[in-house]
């Protein structure tokens, strides 16, 4: 067939209109995927409760709740700092007679202190134990209109880790422990300059990036395509946004300069961090590291699933490094 000037005009017009609307396709896409991830006030599409075919999680869900409502109501001091960036910050205080430790605990996505740590409360408290339980920013009572899925609560860390040596006047060693987004927060945290009473780290079904998590949700849960055209577009929302591109920092960097020791926890069937995150962290790490995969748990449920081996786990873990 002869080709015209006319006809490829119009055959390059058509392509460029095309790479135009999937451009726009995929931006729009990607916008609602950062709303989800990163905004205060978004409403997820699907609720975060079970759904009652799924007994195990129903039965999960409603003791965690519980056990949230028990933690919120204990008495404890609201404490209030200024993070690195100005954001105001809001803590909970709980501190214990004699302490042998204290414990900085950063919770996860859309969820709370009490929600996340509501059922270890009562083991902590009977160890020893005074914590700081953070609310992150963009969540809860602190201020800010997003989170920073670790990139930005990293070194929010470190503020409350001040706030706890000014407090306990550094007499105490001082652990940074985390579920889920927590998890990612405090082993991104792992390669400051950490004061020399922090002595360890624990973690639990922390994922590897914000990038891999966000790709991985993406793929694996919404069925949604996550190419380099898409990655490019999430960086420029999350430099817009926080302050930080997706690929500016991962939980393998901070861990290849780590120096202090880690606990990682993870469940054999989390569908929502898969365990491989995990087994990557581990492997990055470069300081004295511990693993513990519990059979069978779900995301957050391994102290649920085998709560004397999970004891057993972090109380070695404090007597070796206390």
């Amino acid at each position: 067939m002869k080709l015209t000037v006319k006809k490829i005009m119009t055959a390059g017009g058509l392509l460029c209109g095309a790479a135009a609307i999937s451009g726009a396709v995929s931006y729009s896409i990607a916008k609602k995927l950062m709303a989800m991830a990163l905004d205060r006030g978004e409403n997820l599409p699907t609720s975060q409760i079970p759904n009652n075919d799924e007994p195990a999680l129903l039965a999960f869900a409603k003791l965690r709740e519980k056990a949230a409502a028990e933690l919120a109501n204990t008495p404890n001091e609201t404490v209030e700092i200024a993070a690195w960036d100005g954001i105001r910050l809001v803590g909970h205080w709980l501190s214990v007679p004699n302490a042998k430790r204290v414990l900085v605990a950063m919770h996860g996505w859309r969820s709370s202190w009490s929600r996340d740590f509501g059922m270890l409360a009562n083991f902590l408290k009977e160890n020893g134990c005074s914590v700081l339980f953070a609310e992150q920013r963009g969540q809860g009572g602190s201020d800010g209109d997003y989170m920073g899925f670790g990139l930005a609560e990293r070194f929010d860390c470190i503020n409350w880790v001040d706030w706890v040596n000014e407090e306990t006047g550094r007499d105490l060693p001082i652990y940074l422990c985390g579920v889920s987004m927590g998890a990612s927060t405090v082993l991104m945290a792992s390669a400051f300059d950490l004061p020399n009473n922090v002595h360890g780290i624990i973690a639990d079904c922390g994922y590897t990036s914000p990038q891999a998590i966000w790709r991985h949700v993406a793929q694996t849960n919404l069925h949604i395509p996550y190419d380099k055209w898409m990655s490019e577009i999430i960086d420029a929302i999350c430099q817009d946004r926080i302050n930080f591109r997706a690929t500016d920092y991962s939980c393998a960097e901070a861990l290849s300069e780590s120096h202090v020791p880690v606990l990682f926890i993870h469940g054999t069937d989390d569908a929502l961090v898969p365990v491989e995150m995990t087994y990557e962290n581990y492997k990055a790490c470069a300081s004295p590291k511990r693993l513990l995969v519990v059979p069978g748990a779900g995301h957050g449920m391994s102290y649920v699933v085998d709560q004397a081996l999970y004891e057993q786990t972090v109380l070695q873990f404090w007597h070796d490094y206390d």
